[in-house]
């Protein structure tokens, strides 16, 4: 559990770089062996791409790193449950394990509005959930209440 905290904390450093650019603060981590090898935060607002998320980032970096389109022997770390679009590309990357902080009731993938390892597709992915789920949560809902706050 020590690594999985340490790995978490790194995608949480990762998301207040992205709540400090004004993007929706979600971070990710990519390891390999018991290293990182990618990072990746939200950029949707700075790069004007709606595919910026943090997974994306960090799976194209990992990816890089590795010389390797498969990512078998990695498992990510990230703030937020991956949405479909990130759970999908993940499938894709042949990525073993996904672990995450906060479910994401609104759009998760892998089990808070889908599960896309149901649906028996070409690769399963192993997942867990509740790593720092507090800090990691919060973040989030301290940074949408702050925008509705700038609306009113």
């Amino acid at each position: 559990m020590g690594k999985e905290i340490e790995f978490m904390r790194e995608a949480l450093k990762l998301a207040r770089i992205a709540r400090d650019k004004d993007e929706v603060p979600i971070g990710a981590v990519i390891v390999c062996g018991n290293k990182i090898i990618a990072k990746g935060y939200n950029q949707v607002e700075e790069l004007c791409d709606p595919t910026a998320h943090a997974e994306m980032i960090a799976i194209t970096s990992a990816t890089s790193f590795l010389k390797s389109k498969w990512l078998k022997d990695c498992t990510l770390y990230v703030t937020i449950e991956p949405c479909v679009m990130c759970a999908s590309a993940l499938i894709l990357s042949r990525i073993k394990e996904v672990v995450w902080g906060a479910d994401d009731v609104k759009a998760g993938a892998f089990g808070s509005k889908i599960d896309v390892n149901k649906l028996k597709l070409n690769h399963q992915i192993k997942v867990k959930k509740g790593i720092l789920s507090e800090e990691c949560s919060q973040i989030i809902k301290d940074f949408f209440k702050q925008k509705r706050a700038q609306l009113n």
